[in-house]
């Protein structure tokens, strides 16, 4: 059938932008979000990132060239989602939690050409060396003060003429490979590396995420997990295809979720597991009269954190991925026969399990790193996760030898190691750098972290391993209390009743565990400030 070919009358790249044409066009009334007294239907929502892409193209900033945005969740990242790559150009959400040197570094290693910044990183910007050739666009709430040389963003989208923007086309991407957006990794050691996203795999994730959380149409979502990690696992374009209501908040803790879900009758939310627990603590009232959906990733949730919070009237997805699947790429599908075991903490344990991939991920395994061979079903043999398909990056920006190291073999190398059940369901068990090899015993940090997170009165956990003469390394266990009167004695009681000798931990500390802006823990520092401080194990 060679005479059949591609065309325009039946292809078309895909693009996540297109959700926004379409529900603009189909439900331009309904509410696309709220922020505080603040709130725009889809007709305003596509005008304003119209006005956006119009307002970029003016400030001569070419096809595949990237603006920077440092934002909280608020409605202009929203904005940024869509007007950005409507331009032409690709969206670099900046974690707003960085320092001023990784700021710096991202801003120079992407050439970036516009920063929109929100006015609570005034300070932060004008402190920045890096300022050549950079336009900066300041979104302001509170005051409206002239900074020199800093272009207020909406006196700016409002210097576009209307008939400028309006009679422009919908943007659609001529190649569904063509860059959407820029998000570097943590740099945890080293550099942040950049990752870039395609149209093609942002528009998949967007139908990955309805159907692995069975989502159906004007969903009400609330916004915890930060928009610049991951795009917000590629939800801004999601909730649009839905023509759901995005619920911004640029206020972040256990009782103004409550009273957001409460007020909005919130649907569905994402967060890292310290969000769940953030909810646990602050929920000293009845159950939601609805079911809030929500989905946890980042560091492996304890079985006890989501038993807890189901109790609570949530019902939990949990999943994962990493910045280079476009977020969660791997969900722990449920199954009904699942829901005839008795036991709430067998459930749990069930439910911590990673899971299976997503359905636009083609393959997923465990694999031994050395033989390059999948490693036994069994639930016990370690090996390395390795994922292939439709929503892994392009690759790293400008980094050669790291695109090299990711994709050798034509498998993304994702550095987590895990084991894989009978059922084909993986098992984190630690990241490649966190295994502690004691005595030539692999151990998992992970096992640790979950057992002892069932004692009561322990509210998070970190284990790392520390040199050790005699075996080399050794566990040592960080341990952050509910209660005051929690010693070290009973932890190590606790850990003698549910692990194997070698595995016990030798040190307990108690103290603040150090987290990422998206609520990972920085074991990096946990093994810097346990050398500076020279502790003996």
């Amino acid at each position: 059938m060679s005479e059949l070919s591609k065309n325009k009358a039946n292809f078309s790249a895909l693009t996540p932008l297109s959700f926004l044409y379409r529900t603009a066009s189909i439900f331009p009334s309904r509410l696309a979000w709220i922020y505080g007294k603040r709130k725009a239907s889809y007709q305003q929502l596509y005008l304003r990132s119209k006005n956006l892409s119009a307002a970029i193209k003016k400030l001569r900033v070419g096809k595949g060239e990237v603006v920077s945005v440092m934002l909280p969740n608020i409605p202009e990242m929203i904005e940024s989602h869509f007007g950005i790559p409507m331009s032409g150009a690709i969206l670099n959400s900046l974690n707003t939690r960085l320092e001023k040197r990784s700021i710096e570094f991202i801003l120079k290693h992407s050439k970036s050409k516009i920063l929109i910044f929100h006015e609570d990183y005034i300070d932060l910007v004008k402190s920045l060396s890096i300022k050549t050739n950079l336009t900066l666009l300041i979104v302001q709430e509170k005051k409206q003060n002239n900074y020199r040389g800093i272009i207020n963003y909406d006196s700016f989208l409002k210097k576009i003429p209307e008939h400028h923007f309006k009679v422009l086309e919908n943007y659609l991407p001529e190649d569904e490979w063509e860059s959407i957006t820029l998000n570097y990794t943590s740099g945890t050691t080293g550099d942040p590396k950049g990752v870039l996203y395609h149209h093609r795999g942002a528009h998949l994730m967007c139908f990955n995420n309805q159907m692995v959380w069975k989502m159906g149409y004007h969903p009400i979502y609330l916004w915890t997990l930060p928009m610049f990690h991951c795009n917000g696992w590629c939800f801004p374009w999601t909730i649009v295809a839905l023509a759901g209501t995005q619920i911004c908040t640029n206020k972040f803790d256990g009782k103004e979720i409550l009273k957001l879900i409460d007020k909005y009758s919130v649907t569905h939310l994402c967060g890292a597991p310290i969000v769940l627990q953030m909810i646990i603590e602050n929920k000293k009232r009845k159950k939601t009269k609805h079911i809030v959906n929500i989905m946890t990733a980042a560091s492996p949730p304890p079985p006890s954190t989501l038993e807890d919070i189901e109790k609570s009237g949530f019902e939990v997805t949990h999943v994962y991925g990493l910045t280079e699947s476009y977020g969660p790429a791997v969900v722990c599908e449920w199954k009904e026969e699942w829901d005839k075991i008795k036991s709430t903490s067998k459930k749990a344990t069930l439910k911590a399990r990673q899971g299976v991939k997503y359905p636009s991920l083609e393959f997923l395994d465990v694999f031994d790193p050395k033989s390059m061979k999948p490693v036994k079903r069994d639930g016990k043999s370690i090996g390395e996760v390795f994922l292939k398909g439709n929503i892994i990056m392009k690759g790293y920006l400008g980094n050669k030898e790291a695109n090299i190291v990711a994709f050798k073999k034509n498998w993304f190398h994702t550095g987590d190691l895990a084991v894989i059940h009978q059922d084909g369901y993986i098992e984190l068990k630690d990241r490649s750098k966190d295994i502690i090899i004691s005595g030539g015993e692999n151990i998992s940090s992970i096992e640790i972290e979950k057992t002892i997170i069932k004692h009561p009165k322990v509210k998070d956990c970190a284990v790392i391993g520390v040199k050790d003469e005699k075996w080399g390394e050794v566990p040592c266990a960080f341990v952050e209390k509910k209660t005051k009167n929690l010693t070290a004695e009973e932890v190590i009681k606790h850990c003698r009743k549910n692990l194997a000798g070698f595995k016990m931990p030798k040190k307990i500390f108690f103290e603040q565990l150090p987290r990422t802006s998206t609520g990972k823990i920085q074991k990096f520092n946990l093994r810097k400030n346990l050398k500076t401080s020279n502790a003996k194990i």
